[in-house]
This record gives structure tokens, C-alpha cells and sequence, in this order.
């Protein structure tokens, strides 16, 4: 009997003694007159276990059935480490309905610790979602030992939209380059279209980080993009620079779940291919979206339709000039251009040396095909050649080495600080002799005495 038990039955007791009405000790307790004469009624018949409620000691009617209990402990003691909302979602797809609370009772029951630590809330500022789809996309990579730890580190590449929280688009990669960013890109424009904006950082393969410009990015006025930059100027997507891991939080905190959840269910699946892998990621992009996906504040998307040549916008590019052979050079590759109409010559022209996704090479002019060399033979990955700025007629790039404006002033700014010169007093080219008349003392002479 508890010290609450104890208490009503005092004032029960106290009732029965005629010490206190039934209207009292029903005010005394909380209840109601007429279930304080069951009560007194109740202790004058069983004495003072009548205070003890009658389901007290007996198995609650809505406990976890005794099967799906050891399918829990089952999970919980494997070899792979499940979160509590984790374990839960799992058993949902068996058909089997548990909430986190319950799995987190049996856990501590059978002593396990929990999976990720428990940080204490942080004070921060919000930045309000997008509310439309499509409106922000956000980009990045997170490097990560995704087929266990006994695997290769590989890194994770993705795009997710703001506004609901989807993942759109996933690749595996041994690391973040060019050709992932392309990969996740290219998935996300071709299953739901064109968006407004990307959000991500300030990798080298989405902006230009270098102090480098060109003649022509001097008198433009800026840097020609990365190829990855001109990419998304072509479908017309505005690319926004994250100052911060924080600024970017909710595909860093995507990240942290697909790293909890991702590699124990690969584990489960008893992945450890890369090829298995990346056959497994639209099945458990599908799950997580429909798990965890919300619904955004205004229910009209804002994708736009995909371009009809996607595989030539989602390309490398390279301007170049004709020589006089009609070939163009990219390095590592010499393209021979085919006869105009009427055998004419392509020299002296300015073509662009498109590298595609799959590893074909075009060369345009004036959007028209001139050439198409196919694919090379197994796998491909789209790496820069070099930088995408303009070449010459020599096949050199126009670039300088600084800015000249900045050159400029930096030389203003160094003779400003530097102390002046000294200059040295002309020296006189012949000294007067010792008796010269400049070295003599002046001495008044006295006027002779006029003669009288």
C-alpha cells in the first residue's frame, strides 16, 4: 500500500467512525459522493485492501503481444545497431504496429544503450522553408563508410527539396566530384523537373574559388563559371552559396539519418557492393519519402519542364578555335571535324567541345552538331580537362596571372608605404683657395685724415 492508498483509507476510516460526513470525505478525496459510499462500503466488506484498486497486479490488456515482444528483443540484440523510430518504422512494413515508446521500454529493460547520444537543445534561428516544391533544392555530399566498416569510405551524394523534405535524387561515390553532382542533377531534373535554385556549398565544383581572370572575364566584368556553374546557367537554375555548414542544416541533419538508418538497412540487406548499393537506393528513397516526407504550405510545385536535350546541357564544355588541319584539341583528346557542305573547311571557326555524362564528345557550332564520337568502352566518369575558359587561335588560354587592377594597386599601396628617398646636397665642383678674398676676415679700414 502506497502513502496514497494510506491517506483514503484514513479518511474512510475517519468516515466510518462517524468523524466526518460522506459529503466531506467525498471533498476530501476528489470524488464523488456516491462513489465514496462505494468505497466505505467496499472497506467495511474487505477491510483495508477495499482501497486497493482491483486491476492493480494484473497484466495490462494493452501489453505488446508476447510475439511481437520477442520480435523486438530479436532486433534490439542483433548485430546491427537500430534506433528506436528506426526499429519501429521496420516493423510497419512487416505489418506489425509498435510505437517508439514501447521499443525504447524493452530496451532499457534488457539494458542495451541508445544507438545516437542525446544533445541537449541548442539555441538557434530557424530559416523558414520553401513553400512550394521545386522552389529550393538543396546539394551536397557526406563521405561515409556505407558498407560497413569493413567497406570502402564512400561518399554519398544527393539532392533534397526544402519545402517538404524529400530526398529527390541519391549516388554513391568514392568521392565528391564533378560526376555526382552531374549524376544527382541530372535524376532530379529528368523525375520532377527544373528548379527554381540549388543550395549548397562552397565546393570548387559548383564556384569559382580562384583569383584568376582572364582578358575577357576582365572586360565582362566577371569569372566565367565552373562546369558545373554552366551547367546550371544553361537550364537556368540559380546556384546559392551556403556560408556555413549550419546555413545548409537540414541536409546536414539528412545526412546524420541516412548514416543511422541507410547503413544498417544495406547491412540487413546484406549489402556490400556498390552495385547492390546503388540498386537498392530508389526502393529506400520511396520508403523514406513516404515515411518522413511533409506536405508543403502551398500545394502547387514550381518545377519547371526539363529541356529536350538534357544529356548535351549536362556537359563539360570546352571553346576552342579550328586550326588549320579542321581539328580541335581538348587534353588528352584531337577531334577530327568532317567536310562542311561542298567540302568546305571549319577553319578559323569557334566551336564548343561539349564531354557528356556517358563519356560522348560533341562539337558545336552555333548549336548545329559537327561532330559525335561515341562513348569509350567501360565505365566513365565526367572529369574536368581543364578549366572552362576560352582558348585562343594559339590553343592557349587567354588568362592572366592576377588582375591587372589588383596588381595596380597593390603597387600603389606598397610605393605609399615605402619612406621616401634621400637625396643628396649637390657638391660645389671647385673650393676656393686659402687666400681667396671669401676667406678672408672683413676689417673696416679707417678713412685717412684729409690733409690740412
Amino acid at each position: 500500500m502506497g502513502v496514497k492508498d494510506a491517506r483514503r483509507l484514513g479518511v474512510v476510516e475517519a468516515a466510518l467512525r462517524g468523524k466526518i460526513t460522506n459529503d466531506e470525505g467525498a471533498e476530501a478525496l476528489g470524488l464523488s459522493s456516491r462513489q465514496f459510499r462505494r468505497l466505505k462500503r467496499r472497506v467495511e466488506r474487505e477491510g483495508a485492501r477495499g482501497v486497493i484498486h482491483g486491476n492493480r497486479g494484473r497484466p495490462s490488456a494493452r501489453r505488446l503481444d508476447e510475439a511481437i515482444r520477442r520480435r523486438v528483443e530479436e532486433l534490439l540484440r542483433g548485430e546491427v545497431r537500430l534506433n528506436d523510430c528506426h526499429l519501429r518504422d521496420l516493423l510497419g512494413e512487416e505489418g506489425v504496429a509498435v510505437s517508439a515508446d514501447s521499443v525504447r521500454r524493452i530496451r532499457r529493460r534488457l539494458g542495451l544503450p541508445a544507438k545516437q547520444r542525446r544533445r541537449p537543445s541548442r539555441h538557434r534561428r530557424r530559416r523558414e522553408r520553401a513553400a512550394r516544391r521545386g522552389a529550393l533544392v538543396l546539394i551536397d555530399g557526406s563521405p561515409f563508410r556505407w558498407l560497413g566498416l569493413e567497406g570502402p569510405e564512400l561518399t554519398l551524394v544527393g539532392t533534397l527539396d526544402d519545402a517538404t523534405g524529400e530526398i529527390l535524387a541519391l549516388t554513391l561515390r568514392a568521392e565528391e566530384d564533378l560526376h555526382g553532382f552531374t549524376t544527382v542533377l541530372h535524376q532530379t531534373i529528368a523525375a520532377h523537373g527544373v528548379p527554381l535554385a540549388l543550395y549548397g556549398d562552397g565546393t570548387s565544383i559548383a564556384v569559382r574559388n580562384d583569383p584568376y581572370w582572364s582578358l575577357e572575364e576582365e572586360l565582362e566584368g566577371r569569372q566565367r563559371p565552373s562546369h558545373f556553374g554552366l551547367m546550371l546557367e544553361e537550364v537556368g537554375i540559380r546556384y546559392i552559396r551556403a556560408r556555413s555548414p549550419q546555413a545548409k542544416g537540414r541536409i546536414e541533419r539528412l545526412w546524420r539519418t541516412l548514416q543511422d538508418r541507410l547503413a544498417a538497412e544495406l547491412a540487413l540487406q546484406g549489402i556490400t557492393t556498390l552495385e547492390a548499393a546503388l540498386a537498392f537506393l530508389p526502393e529506400f528513397i520511396a520508403r523514406f519519402n513516404r515515411q518522413l516526407a511533409r506536405a508543403p504550405r502551398e500545394p502547387v510545385g514550381v518545377w519547371r519542364p526539363a529541356p529536350r536535350a538534357l544529356d548535351r546541357v549536362l556537359a563539360c564544355r570546352y571553346p576552342r578555335v579550328v586550326a588549320r588541319d579542321n581539328t580541335v584539341s581538348i587534353p588528352g583528346q584531337v577531334l577530327q571535324l568532317p567536310p562542311g557542305p561542298h567540302h568546305s573547311s571549319h577553319h578559323g571557326r569557334a566551336v564548343e567541345v561539349r564531354e557528356l555524362l556517358d563519356g560522348r564528345l560533341l562539337v558545336l557550332h552555333q548549336g548545329r552538331v559537327l561532330l559525335e564520337q561515341p562513348a569509350p568502352p567501360g565505365p566513365f566518369t565526367l572529369t574536368p580537362r581543364g578549366s572552362a575558359r576560352p582558348k585562343s587561335r594559339s590553343g592557349r588560354e587567354n588568362s592572366v596571372p592576377k588582375s591587372p587592377r589588383s596588381d595596380d594597386r597593390r603597387a600603389v599601396r606598397l610605393r605609399s608605404q615605402a619612406p621616401a628617398p634621400r637625396v643628396p646636397r649637390p657638391r660645389s665642383l671647385s673650393r676656393p683657395s686659402a687666400n681667396h678674398p671669401w676667406r678672408r676676415a672683413y676689417k673696416p679700414q679707417p678713412r685717412a685724415a684729409a690733409a690740412g
